[in-house]
């Protein structure tokens, strides 16, 4: 009888490491660079939402620590995953997490923050969900534009120039340097000259945005007409900073614009703070993350997974704009 008994524990164990065998589900692990970002909060989420009832996911922190999250993917390779979904710290860091995984045989799908090409076609089980960043900068140019050319009052000091300040994510990320030069051409492509004040990054942070903009007051006050920034946690910032200084009361007032349409920017947009953002579709995002992670786990055809696929590699989640005309469909 004891024989028997470590026979069936010796098999229950055995069922439990093979990636979800157990369950009937396969198991994939999911590495979020940071769980207090607000945006990526949001992904995380949709992600876990749409696992229920299909997949066991096991998401865990980088603490947006590169070596943490290298620990974590050789944890999620040692568990014998089924499919891997990572948002990476450092982008530059993918093409070791793919050499890991392809030993593995483990298919990876990166989301958010887009590998380099070169890694992305290093192996056919290789995927990226994203937003083309690109076009969130375009669009938030664009608000600004539509603003501009709407309220001549917006032109504090008549020159027919935006005098204005840009809060940038964190350097390097490829969202962040093309939001910066997108939303600056789209208003530049509109015939408005630009002077550019001041730039400064605040990596994305809601606290460290608030300190930039309460430097940037105390140097160059009202002068400053736009303040363009990367995210809506730094507009945020921003706005706090902005309002200690006695904006957003009577004719004193400064334009911000942030990108993600989190629910705080869009009650900001409501409460006449936040002039507009651009929505980064964070359940559509977490979804196609999900869907292709499944079924790459599942060894299905991707293609079949409901999404549009570019270049046999990548799954572009649109963005759209977000202002008083319109904030009220995203809340």
């Amino acid at each position: 009888m004891k024989k028997l008994l470590v026979a069936f524990a010796v098999l229950a164990v055995l069922l439990a490491s093979c990636g979800g065998a157990a369950s009937g589900k396969p198991k994939i692990g999911v590495a979020i660079y940071k769980f207090d970002d607000t945006f990526m909060s949001y992904v995380r989420n949709a992600i876990t939402e749409n696992a229920k009832d299909k997949a066991d996911v096991e998401v865990v922190d980088s603490q947006n620590a590169q070596p943490t999250q290298n620990d974590q993917v050789d944890a999620f390779l040692s568990k014998k995953m089924k499919a891997i979904a990572i948002n990476p710290v450092d982008r530059t860091a993918a093409a070791a997490i793919i050499e890991k995984a392809k030993a593995k045989k483990t298919p990876v799908v990166f989301f958010n923050r887009e590998p380099m090409p070169e890694d992305m076609k290093s192996w056919d089980k290789v995927y990226y969900v994203g937003a083309k960043a690109e076009q969130s900068g375009t669009m938030q140019g664009q608000i600004v534009v539509d603003y501009w050319k709407a309220n001549p009052a917006a032109d504090k000091n008549k020159d027919g120039k935006i005098q204005y300040i840009m809060l940038k994510g964190e350097p390097g990320h490829q969202d962040a340097e093309l939001r910066t030069q997108y939303s600056i051409k789209a208003v530049t492509d509109a015939g408005i000259q630009v002077d550019k004040l001041a730039e400064d990054t605040a990596m994305w942070d809601r606290p460290k945005a608030n300190d930039k903009m309460m430097s940037f007051l105390a140097k160059f006050g009202d002068k400053i007409e736009v303040v363009f920034c990367n995210n809506d946690d730094m507009a945020l910032g921003a706005i706090e900073a902005l309002k200690n200084a006695g904006y957003f009361t009577g004719k004193k007032q400064i334009v911000v614009v942030g990108v993600d349409a989190t629910a705080p920017a869009l009650q900001a947009i409501e409460d006449g703070t936040l002039l507009g953002t651009v929505l980064n579709d964070a359940k559509n995002q977490g979804k196609a993350t999900f869907d292709l992670a499944y079924a790459l786990a599942k060894k299905e055809d991707v293609a079949k997974a409901g999404w549009t696929i570019t270049d046999e590699k990548y799954v572009w989640v649109p963005y759209q704009k977000v202002t008083k005309d319109n904030y009220k469909n995203f809340k």
